[in-house]
């Protein structure tokens, strides 16, 4: 816009700042529905999620998950040994990365913190903070770090990702439309360079309850 705009134009009635909270509700339906069509539009015309080309497809034995059983407390306390063994592992194995994170929404504020660790190395720690976004957005942007981060790692052949919702990390897989597809993208990009480089590229999630220390 010039620089010798007219300057005394009324603001547009429509600006979302005039809107009442019942037309901003209906905006926003609006804008979700939209939203959800380009999706499956994206979907459509991106390899990544074609039947054949999927990563599923192509490299179904490299990934795994690993959940806790809730029904019985012998199970819990096996399940957190071997989350401590797995640690102990990774600390003494230079190919292993041992990958934890963590998100929460507070206040409308939205937290992720990556912790990455790597044999005979410091831990590199990550945090990151967004308004605006919903809890799983958050987990999920902190997953995609942390594999962003350990596939570009050299000579790591085993990725360990230790997460709390785990079912938020099955949608890394899921061939189904889903509104987390444009994120899902950048990971897959990730792992399908990670995955070919040496046929013992794998990685593993493993839940981590959250009232586990």
């Amino acid at each position: 816009m010039e620089s010798n705009s007219d300057t005394s134009l009324h603001l547009h009635l429509l600006l979302l700042s005039s809107l009442t909270r019942c037309q901003c509700g209906l905006i926003k339906g609006h804008l979700v529905n939209i939203d959800n069509y380009f999706n499956k539009v994206f979907s459509s015309f991106n390899p990544e999620f074609s039947p054949g080309n999927r990563i599923i497809d192509c490299f179904p034995n490299c990934f795994s998950f690993h959940l806790f059983s809730k029904s019985k407390d012998q199970h819990f306390k096996l399940h957190i040994q071997q989350l401590d063994n797995l640690a102990i592992e990774s600390s003494n194995t230079p190919s292993n990365t041992l990958v934890v994170i963590d998100a929460s929404v507070k206040n409308n504020i939205a937290f992720s913190i990556t912790y990455v660790h790597i044999h005979n190395k410091p831990i590199i720690k990550t945090l990151y903070h967004a308004s605006n976004i919903t809890s799983t957005e958050a987990e999920f942007f902190t997953i995609r770090c942390g594999i962003n981060q350990a596939t570009h790692l050299h000579s790591i052949s085993k990725i360990i990702i230790v997460i709390d919702l785990i079912h938020i990390a099955k949608k890394i897989f899921d061939p189904s439309s889903h509104s987390l597809q444009k994120y899902v993208a950048f990971i897959l990009k990730d792992l399908r360079v990670f995955f070919p480089c040496h046929q013992e590229n794998i990685i593993k999630f493993w839940e981590c309850p959250s009232q586990s220390k």
